[in-house]
């Protein structure tokens, strides 16, 4: 059965409910092939105020089975097994509901649509019932007495008369879900029911363009492959203004623009020296005084520094030829002088610093901050010998806290001075791989490409390198070490890309790709978490051109 039907049903049966035409409701329950544990309630409900007492048992045993766990449901089961004189089972339903309350005072069933709420002393006081239809009157006083101490709003008293009661010998009426109370299909699964026109009604708008044959949307232009941008000529180009100063709305048809946004001048100058523009999606006006013309063009070179937005445009109209796989091949554009070989997998992977380059944390960087911080404790010595502030200080800034992103996010506290080496042997051990396949980057200030965390098998390079304020985030990959193929230089995905044949790259938007060779102009061949293939080059951009030759300036 669709859910749709079964939620239209059931909402028919929910308003059938609140008109007092319980047959109504029924038959609409009855019509829902796969009832869940809320539909059954409320057949059984509507079972309960026609006197029904065997149809109500049946849909409340239904109910319970659904869901084993529905507190309301023992109560509910309970008041029924009183009426019809199965007193056993009614103390077993109590103690039931007693226990799928999970020690809470009251459970609020408004979330789940039911406009009620069970609290812990009316399941008592069902049970006292039950005491006092087996004879047991002292059991029902201790249980009132118990349900007394209970917490929880909406007793009004009941507790104190039904003791009265119990002293007196007489019978107490068991406590039961009030008939007009069901279970509510969700209010927003209910509206989607209804049909929307998410089109709308055609509006015809006029053209800007001259001797425009065209009813109202610009001509098509040719796409190139890259990011499209609207080129625009001289009369056009003026239609774009800049803000000299803020400006708020004074009048009605005026718009609140903030200085220096762009608008689109829309309309010519009026009397009131006002022109109707359109900002942020709205028509409106503003003074003209206030306009200045915009340059929405940038520089050639600007353009080629920037990093593109959008979403990129296929590579080109015929796909490029896929490259065939070599013995040896040789990566193209890559200029080795006879001194300085080619930069390989571990030259990547091992970019040591510049010698120029300080380190960006020292010992006493703690005391450079201008946060109040409150005055720590004194620490105790594993001898039992109490540490003044300045050792717990230089213990402080002696060690740093590394945050290591993997498939999880792990956190360890190394020292300071810990060479790389050790440093990816402790997190090896700490994600349970080898540490000969883990590759670590880290990410400098300002820039969004991950950088090999560099002498990793060399003497010298420890985390006080990468380290700032007592702190350093590395990311880490498990990827096998690429069988001497040298690395050209690196790129950031921009977006992700899903492979479309067995010779491509799949990556993820923000994954940087090492470029181990150019095919042509639109295609590259990359390597990304142990992964070889081809991937369109207007899918990632290139942050900085010498990352990987940093080493041999």
């Amino acid at each position: 059965m669709l859910y749709t039907e079964l939620l239209r049903l059931w909402d028919e049966a929910v308003q059938a409910a609140d008109a007092k035409d319980w047959e109504g409701a029924l038959s609409k329950l009855e019509q829902i092939s796969e009832p869940n544990s809320r539909i059954t309630f409320n057949t059984a409900s509507a079972h309960l105020v026609l006197g029904q007492l065997d149809l109500a048992l049946q849909a409340l045993d239904l109910t319970i089975a659904k869901d084993e766990r529905l507190a309301v449901g023992f109560f509910q089961r309970a008041a029924v097994m009183m009426q019809i004189n199965r007193l056993e089972e009614a103390l077993s339903d109590c103690i039931w509901a007693q226990k799928h309350m999970r020690g809470n005072m009251v459970i609020d069933y408004r979330q789940l649509g039911l406009r009620f709420k069970l609290y812990s002393w009316q399941v008592l006081y069902n049970a006292a019932a039950v005491y006092c239809r087996m004879g047991q009157w002292e059991r029902a006083r201790e249980v009132l007495l118990s349900a007394s101490q209970e917490r929880g709003g909406g007793r009004g008293g009941q507790l104190e008369a039904a003791l009265d009661s119990v002293l007196r010998g007489e019978v107490l009426a068991p406590l039961q879900v009030p008939e007009n109370v069901v279970f509510r299909p969700s209010k927003q699964d209910v509206e989607q029911l209804k049909q929307r026109d998410f089109l709308g009604k055609a509006k015809v708008i006029s053209s800007m363009i001259p001797n425009d044959d065209f009813g109202g949307f610009e001509p098509l232009r040719m796409q190139k492959p890259g990011f499209y941008e609207p080129k625009m000529d001289g009369a056009q180009e003026s239609r774009y203004m800049r803000m000299r100063t803020p400006y708020m709305a004074r009048g009605e048809g005026q718009l609140t623009v903030p200085g220096g946004a762009m608008v689109f001048l829309f309309g010519d100058e009026d009397r009131d020296g006002m022109a109707t523009v359109i900002y942020d999606g709205q028509r409106g006006l503003l003074p003209v005084s206030l306009l200045e013309p915009a340059d929405v063009k940038t520089s050639k070179g600007k353009k080629e520094n920037r990093v593109p937005s959008g979403i990129p445009l296929p590579p080109g109209l015929k796909p490029p030829t896929r490259p065939q796989a070599q013995p040896s091949p040789a990566p193209p554009r890559v200029r080795v002088t006879s001194d300085t070989p080619p930069p390989s997998y571990t030259t990547a992977t091992h970019a040591p610093l510049p010698a120029s380059e300080p380190p960006k944390y020292t010992a006493n960087a703690a005391s450079d901050q201008h946060t109040v911080r409150p005055r720590p404790s004194p620490l105790r010595s594993r001898g039992g010998n109490v540490m003044d502030d300045g050792e717990a200080q230089g213990a402080e800034a002696s060690s740093v806290v590394v945050k290591v992103h993997y498939t999880y996010t792990v956190a360890l506290s190394v020292p300071l001075d810990i060479p790389h080496n050790e440093l990816k042997e402790r997190i090896a051990k700490k994600l349970g791989q080898p540490a000969s396949q883990l590759r670590l980057r880290h990410r400098q200030h300002g820039s969004q490409v991950l950088i090999p965390l560099g002498g990793e098998g060399e003497p010298g390079h420890t985390m006080q390198e990468v380290a700032e304020a007592g702190r350093a985030t590395l990311w880490c990959q498990t990827e096998d070490p690429l069988a001497n193929r040298p690395i050209l230089y690196q790129m950031v995905a921009l977006y992700d890309y899903t492979a479309q044949g067995s010779e491509d790259l799949e990556f993820s938007e923000g994954d940087t790709i090492d470029i181990l060779g150019e095919v042509n102009e639109e295609w590259l061949e990359g390597h990304n978490a142990g992964n070889i293939g081809i991937f369109p080059s207007c899918f990632a951009y290139r942050e900085n051109v010498n990352i990987t030759q940093s080493s041999e300036l």
